[in-house]
């Protein structure tokens, strides 16, 4: 059995299902679709999601959804129209929604009804079975799947028929509706594969695989054949978006292969991801822009025990979860996504930080990026050698270097204005 997630650029109007229907009925085995809410037609269009999250703000502020919900309502209507299929009913459980963000349902309810809305569609599109996720899976307060889930799923799974099912979001096991982290439908593809134990898991989108660098800055890269579980999470991890880093972990143990392909390019092979690759060495490099720097010192700062434990539960009360760290003997250094925090956040902050743990200094600035260069066997490669060489040669300053954490990746720190350049220095010096 095949599981097949669709993306949000491949559901995006009518047009592209069709293309989606051609690729499901050419392949028997392909008996289970996962699919995300409708994306963006062309550049200056809007995500569903996204306007479902301003609906959901407007809620917030005591405000009516309707006029922003009528836009949805109307994509979905033009949708069910050009495939043909009944919009009546369509357009009362449209309105069941609106009802139900405007009373107050929450972000996660009012989010997760774009890849709920797309699934009801394709199913009947296709004539098969549409499962509601809030019936199947299961999902716990820190986002990771409970392993209810996937006696759930084989229990309502019949392999005789061919099913529909929306990405991104599950229930509590209050029964509340609870999504995962954006761009969750790959998390929901890679559970549901789990549960049948699928020969295979696949991921279209469109872009024809995992490339070697950004295309939008590497105009020529090339698409990488073969990648491993962990590349996959290390290149997700520095700004590479094309596959999500928390979709491994529910496959991880299986050894399930994965292969991300392009929906308006189906004969391409794409991308394999697979639990050990055989090529070692460098196999992408990726930048990761937006970041934040905090850096703070103190004399025998971790002769105290569960100092850095303590610090780190203090910047979570100000809404700040680091993503990279240094340590010194008398000092840490953190990175965290920008957005996190305001410059009024930041300054109280790093006030009540300095007071409380009688800190030397503490200061926060902003404007960094990390340069990822991910492939198995890092650690024994020169590809560390040759990128600082390449970033030295083109005047891009490294602010770290992280080498050794991982046998996966070395990280170098750079400023954000030069991040797009150095991934050039790099690519042309590596590949």
């Amino acid at each position: 059995m095949i599981v097949s997630k669709f993306g949000g650029s491949s559901v995006a109007d009518a047009d592209q299902i069709k293309k989606v229907k051609a690729i499901l009925d050419s392949d028997k085995n392909r008996r289970i679709a996962i699919v995300s809410a409708p994306g963006k037609r062309n550049k200056d269009d809007e995500k569903i999601t996204d306007l479902l999250y301003k609906c959901n703000s407007l809620v917030q502020k005591g405000l009516t959804c309707r006029p922003v919900f009528n836009e949805i309502s109307k994509r979905f209507v033009q949708i069910a129209q050009k495939l043909k299929i009944d919009d009546v009913k369509l357009s009362e459980r449209l309105d069941d929604i609106r009802c139900m963000i405007d009373a107050g349902r929450g972000a996660d309810y009012t989010a997760s009804r774009g890849e709920y809305l797309s699934a009801l569609v394709i199913s009947e599109y296709l004539g098969w079975e549409f499962l509601d996720a809030e019936d199947v899976i299961v999902i716990n307060s820190d986002s990771t799947v409970n392993e209810v889930t996937y006696k759930k799923l084989r229990e309502k799974l019949d392999p005789e028929k061919r099913y529909v099912i929306p990405g991104f979001y599950g229930e509590t096991e209050q029964g509340v509706v609870k999504t995962f982290t954006r761009g969750g439908s790959d998390i929901t593809g890679s559970i549901v594969a789990k549960a049948v134990n699928a020969e295979l898991y696949e991921n279209w989108t469109d872009v024809s695989g995992i490339y070697r660098a950004d295309p939008r800055i590497i105009e020529n890269a090339s698409v990488n054949p073969e990648l491993s579980y962990k590349e996959v999470r290390e290149l997700s991890d520095v700004g590479a978006t094309v596959f999500h880093e928390e979709a491994i972990a529910p496959i991880y143990d299986s050894g399930i292969p994965i292969v991300v392909k392009n929906t308006n390019k189906p004969d391409e092979p794409g991308t394999r991801i697979v639990p050990e690759s055989n090529d070692f060495g460098a196999t992408a490099v990726s930048a990761r822009s937006g970041l934040s720097r905090i850096r703070l010192r103190k004399l025998m700062l971790f002769k105290k025990y569960g100092v850095r434990h303590a610090l780190l539960t203090m910047l979570h009360v100000f809404g700040i979860r680091p993503c990279y760290s240094l340590f010194g003997i008398d000092s840490i250094v953190w990175f965290f996504d920008s957005k996190m925090a305001n410059e009024s956040v930041c300054q109280a902050m790093c006030e009540r930080l300095k007071k409380e743990f009688e800190l030397d200094s503490i200061e926060v600035d902003h404007g960094h990026a990390i340069l990822g260069v991910v492939g198995d066997g890092m650690d024994s490669s020169d590809a560390y050698f040759k990128a600082a060489e390449a970033l030295n040669e083109n005047g891009i300053g490294i602010t770290f270097l992280n080498y050794g954490a991982s046998a996966t990746s070395v990280l170098f720190g750079v400023k954000e204005e030069q991040a797009n350049d150095a991934v050039r220095a790099v690519y042309k010096k590596l590949f």
